[in-house]
């Protein structure tokens, strides 16, 4: 009796849900407009100021050290990763 009420409150809540779906559904493409920034040429002064001086490594303070710790960060991580991955994973077959 109880799995009979079950199933018809499923059914139920099944067709309901059916029908509030397929109104809701609309097949087409839609798409918002293009967001245009300030005065035409793609950009407001104000917020991109700093750009014009963003890359500059020429004059960036303490270049060689900054440099040369960023390199040996990212070779570092290139061999930790690798080299950490294959001994889980030889641990991993090892112990199963």
């Amino acid at each position: 009796m109880a799995l009979n009420n079950g199933l018809r409150s499923a059914m139920r809540l099944l067709n309901s849900s059916d029908t509030l779906v397929s109104k809701s559904v609309c097949r087409g493409f839609r798409s918002t407009g293009v967001k245009r920034m300030g005065g035409g040429h793609g950009h407001d002064e104000p917020e991109y100021i700093h750009a014009k001086h963003m890359y500059n490594l020429d004059k960036m303070k303490n270049r060689p050290l900054k440099m040369s710790l960023f390199v040996f960060s990212v070779f570092s991580l290139g061999v930790a990763v690798p080299t950490y991955a294959v001994i889980f994973q030889q641990k991993k077959t090892a112990s199963g």
